[in-house]
């Protein structure tokens, strides 16, 4: 029996985030293992907004290319205002449990909503807090729900890139 394993790597930009999910895609990796958490929403003049249309959320501003793209290919794209943290994108199946974090009012010990949901998927209070600062930062986390052959494949798959791998937890 596999052990699960959530295999995680922070991007800077928006471009290499997006990059490293097409590549992971078109390698064959299961796209519904793969979650992105970001932000990459600032202040701007002009209007920012979330609509749907069928099955799929639509977005206008700065990042609104990027966030469609992804939620075109990932799966459970939403949306969130969350204090500390502002509007906060994300997509894959880390939607679900931050879901199911709010909808339990499992905030444990003064984490965020976000801290909460990584807690219930297994990460450390350190690695919340970089996670958390990288996403306040307005990088980007991709989390990858999965077993130690995920691992071995994402990261074969991965290596041209230079994304800081943040670490794997049993």
């Amino acid at each position: 029996m596999n052990s699960t394993l959530l295999i995680s790597y922070i991007f800077d930009t928006h471009v290499a985030a997006e990059e490293a999910v097409k590549t992971l895609g078109r390698a064959g990796f299961d796209i519904k293992k793969i979650s992105i958490i970001g932000k990459g929403y600032h202040s701007e003049e002009h209007p920012v907004g979330f609509y749907t249309a069928g099955d799929k959320i639509k977005s206008w501003g700065s990042n609104g290319a990027f966030w469609g793209g992804l939620w075109g290919i990932l799966f459970l794209p939403a949306v969130f205002l969350i204090p500390g943290f502002g509007v906060v994108a994300m997509a894959g199946p880390f939607v679900s449990v931050l879901i199911s974090a709010l909808e339990g009012a499992v905030i444990v010990g003064g984490l965020s909503a976000i801290g909460a949901a990584l807690s219930r998927v297994g990460v450390n209070s350190n690695q919340i807090i970089k996670y958390e600062l990288a996403i306040k930062a307005d990088q980007f986390v991709l989390l990858i729900h999965g077993d130690i052959g995920d691992q071995d494949k994402v990261e074969s798959i991965l290596k041209k890139f230079s994304p800081c791998l943040v670490n794997a937890f049993a």
